[in-house]
């Protein structure tokens, strides 16, 4: 790739989805669909399929407001090349990887799923509002992208609603996808966001629509496999499955090594994890269960090599992927609550393969820390709770086993053709039900494992610390999470003021350190009324933190200390109350600038200062309006 990046068209494309996987039998050719009317790829049921060539609707008068400079970057794009072509493109009024003339090319598709929402199963979903373009190697990374327009028009996934996205929403995508990716955390991508100013769009009120062009390694979630399980299509689900190892993961020998094969853990990891009460978020291991050390180095987090036998609990390859697949989004949800990001509607649907955060739509970072929140309003029984989401998640993957089970307990048996044809003998279903049971427990354990080690790692590096000792994790880690629901203080700013302490101060010095508890919780915490009994707590855990710290980093100067902490606890994070003044001052008051200045710090929220207008970053790094806390949205958002 030169160094300047590529242009929209210049772009290396691909199209592995579409040529790997069958398409809709109603248009089985980008051509069908294209000749077709419009209005006839509306909604309609979709069987033996994983997606639909359908094309966006076109766009009158769309108006670029943001791109990516990140998301440019990553795919290999030049910044400024041929804006009207890049604009046409990602507002879906130009398919620019295919030639109508010729009819070659890459055509878009919508992809073909369903899945559990709220606990039930919602039958067939898909792309409702969402069409992928093509695929895209960035030669320098070697990863490879789907790229896809949310907003762009109706599917055959599009059931009752117009296909549409609203500004509102669009906004707060593309702005939580780069922020979260800034942050390290595994998610889908965002490159641009379109007006569509001639699209009103009816939600709770009348409202403007929007395009998002958005892109990850995969489209595909867990309820992509729970739709082919409802209907019984095992040769589908099985060719799925192989797509997944061998196209998305790299292959059959890029996942897991094999676990023993006379493992055999304890039932009750199937049920919905237990939580402590201190830690409020994170799931213990059962006291009956296996220790889940004998499935890997939890020092390294990699699996360790047993047997690879073919014993009575022996995996087989699929077992492999189905753990990869539990490890991905183990590793994902530790982050989400090792920086308080909650995603407000975990359905099956909208959880990822890849373990990618994806589907924004009721989601919020905490920012007066309450474990039991939810920004989805209509969550009533808190289901999608941050609380709950490490829970939630392996309730989603459970379903995936479920959906793998068959393949997972065939065992060594899973190529034999007459399984392969004709499904299970009677004479072995036992048998099958058996290992099947008892692997995606033994994944549980593993989901655990993963959970925990990434936890651990991140929360460690969260409050200045070199090394885990099992001693933190009550002493400080709870402590820290009881006194910041106690006490009221802000989740992610809390962590950045407590870098900025003399730690040598503190290890001493009771006045010190009781003084040090006012910076903790800014101008809206409860230490601003002179509470000597909160006071004297958060100086308690003041001294046992200051002493673990100068247990691992020495006496001192602090910079190198300060310098690590502030490279992992964010300054900036775009809160609920932030997204909504955004959205607030772009559609009503036309501001443009606020994207471009909100961008600059989502892409880079370690930063000190983004030489922006100075008084707004202070303000959205400061205290959160005290009636603006805890903010909740609808599925629409």
């Amino acid at each position: 790739m030169a160094q300047s990046g590529f242009s929209i068209r210049d772009l290396p494309k691909s199209n592995v989805f579409t040529a790997n996987l069958p398409p809709d039998p109603a248009y089985p050719t980008p051509q069908d669909s294209h000749n077709a009317p419009r209005e006839d790829l509306g909604p309609r049921l979709v069987k033996g399929a994983l997606f639909t060539y359908v094309r966006p609707e076109n766009v009158l008068s769309p108006e670029l407001l943001a791109v990516s400079a990140a998301a440019m970057h990553d795919l290999g794009l030049r910044p400024g090349a041929d804006k009207e072509e890049f604009l046409q493109t990602m507002a879906g009024n130009e398919i620019i990887a295919w030639d109508e003339k010729t009819g070659e090319g890459i055509y878009p598709w919508a992809q073909c799923y369903g899945g559990y929402q709220f606990g039930q199963w919602a039958g067939q979903l898909g792309d409702g509002r969402a069409l992928s373009l093509f695929e895209t190697t960035n030669p320098q990374t070697n990863k490879r992208y789907e790229v896809q327009l949310k907003g762009a028009g109706k599917t055959p996934y599009s059931r009752f609603a117009d296909g549409k996205a609203v500004l509102r929403s669009s906004i707060r995508e593309f702005i939580v996808s780069e922020a979260l990716n800034a942050l390290r955390i595994p998610t889908s991508r965002a490159l641009s966001l379109v007006l569509t100013p001639h699209s009103k769009v009816q939600r709770e009120r009348i409202e403007p629509g929007a395009i998002v062009c958005r892109f990850a390694e995969s489209w595909l979630r867990i309820g992509t496999f729970d739709l082919l399980r409802t209907r019984g299509d095992r040769k589908l689900l099985r060719q799925l499955a192989d797509y997944v190892a061998e196209h998305v993961f790299g292959g059959w020998e890029q996942l897991p090594a094999k676990l023993s094969s006379d493992v055999k853990p304890g039932k009750d990891v199937l049920e919905a994890a237990p939580h402590t009460q201190s830690m409020r978020s994170v799931p213990t291991m059962s006291s009956n269960s296996v220790d889940s050390q004998q499935f890997m180095d939890l020092e390294t987090g990699v699996p360790k090599l047993e047997t690879q036998g073919s014993g009575k609990y022996a995996e087989n390859r699929y077992a492999r992927l189905y753990r990869e697949i539990v490890r991905r989004n183990a590793r994902t949800v530790a982050l989400w609550q090792a920086y308080g990001f909650t995603n407000g509607v975990l359905n099956t649907d909208n959880t990822s393969i890849f373990g990618l955060s994806m589907d924004f739509g009721p989601f919020a970072f905490i920012d007066v820390f309450d474990p039991s929140y939810t920004p989805n309003h209509d969550d009533h029984l808190g289901r999608y709770s941050y609380r709950n989401q490490p829970t939630i998640i392996w309730w989603n993957l459970v379903r995936l086993g479920e959906a793998f089970g068959e393949l997972i307990g065939a065992g060594d048996r899973v190529d034999e053709e007459v399984f392969a044809t004709q499904g299970v003998e009677k004479v072995w279903v036992d048998e099958l039900v058996e290992r099947a049971e008892t692997l995606i427990a033994a994944a549980g354990e593993e989901y655990k494992a993963v959970f925990m080690e990434e936890y651990r790692r991140a929360m460690t590096a969260r409050l200045g610390l070199k090394k885990f000792k099992e001693s933190d994790f009550n002493e400080l880690y709870s402590e820290f999470l009881d006194l910041m629901e106690a006490h009221q203080l802000d989740f992610n700013q809390s962590f950045r003021r407590l870098g900025a302490l003399h730690v040598e101060r503190l290890t001493g010095d009771e006045e010190a350190r009781r003084q040090a508890a006012s910076t903790l919780f800014g101008k809206n915490g409860v230490l601003e009324r002179d509470d000597d009994v909160a006071r004297a707590r958060v100086a308690q855990w003041l001294e046992k933190w200051s002493r673990r710290v100068v247990e691992d980093w020495g006496t001192g100067p602090e910079d190198a200390r300060r310098e690590a902490m502030n490279s992992v606890n964010p300054k900036f994070i775009p809160k609920g109350w932030i997204l909504d003044e955004i959205i607030e001052r772009v559609e009503k008051k036309s501001e443009r600038d606020i994207l471009d200045g909100v961008m600059r710090m989502a892409l880079a929220p370690f930063n000190e200062e983004w030489g922006w207008d100075r008084e707004t970053e202070e303000r959205f790094c400061g205290d959160i309006p005290a009636y603006k806390a805890g903010m909740q949205c609808s599925c629409s958002s």
